[in-house]
Order: structure tokens, then sequence, then C-alpha cells
């Protein structure tokens, strides 16, 4: 079963990075940054996140156990989306477990790449959709939609 983890300092590099070149305007793969309030500070809180697009509403995933985002998330109900100079605010909804299964099956499918963090996580047992569809009671699933209701 998945028990938190810390992000690696790589990853935590790798973060930097794809926040980088987000705030100048050069984004990359289907990297996005999910910007929510901190629970407990207020501050705003900034994770690269790949969302998964199903029938044209996007899907956070949380990739890392505890994940602070995943927290901060259900907290404020809300966030901003940004993909390079282009941000909109977001309303976020956590699904319930029996809703998760048919975007989680769409990750592996839509971001490939980003498979092994899941794996490795022990969130999901194998790579495949159905391997995603399983972790529906382990991988917490956000839809992102927009806050002005467009």
């Amino acid at each position: 079963m998945a028990t938190q983890r810390t992000i690696s300092p790589r990853h935590r590099l790798r973060n930097g990075v794809v926040t980088l070149s987000h705030r100048i305007g050069l984004p990359f793969g289907p990297m996005h940054l999910l910007t929510v309030p901190g629970r407990k500070s207020g501050a705003p809180r900034t994770t690269p996140v790949a969302p998964v697009v199903v029938d044209g509403t996007y899907y956070l995933l949380q990739a890392y156990p505890g994940a602070d985002w995943v927290k901060n998330a259900r907290a404020a109900g809300r966030g901003t989306l940004t993909r390079g100079r282009r941000s909109w605010a977001v309303r976020l909804t956590e699904l319930p477990e029996p809703e998760r299964g048919p975007v989680l099956r769409e990750f592996p499918v839509q971001n490939p790449r980003g498979v092994g963090a899941f794996v490795r996580n022990g969130l999901v047992r194998s790579g495949t959709p159905d391997g995603f569809a399983e972790a529906a009671d382990r991988c917490p699933v956000f839809r992102a939609t927009p806050a002005d209701g467009s």
C-alpha cells in the first residue's frame, strides 16, 4: 500500500526547472503549474502537474502519496492552472472513488512518461489503464473547472 514519500532532491530540481520554464513562457510536455493557497499560511504554493483531459475537462491526479498540493486543494477548493504565460482560476473538486476509475484509466494513455512515478510510489501495481483504474481507492483525483463558470 502507498505510504507518504518525500520528494527526492532530483525531483525537486526537476520541479524547479519546470516551474522556471513556465514562468518565462516555455512550457513543455503535458506539464502545467498548479498554484493553491497553503492551508495554514494562505501563501501561494506552486507545483507542476500533468492534467488528464477527458471530454474537455481537466483532472489532476496525485502521483506522490501525502502530497501537500492535495491537502491544500482539499482545504482551499480553488487554485490557478498555468501553462506558459497563460493562467486561469479553477475550482478544485475531489472526485469520489467510484468516479475516479475512468479518469485514472486515461493517465497512462495521455502521459506514458509519467507512469513511472505512480508505480515507484506504490499507487498503481502496473502502468496499464486497468492498473490505474484499480488505484481509485489510493489516488485522489480533482476536477479543475473554470472558476468563472465558463
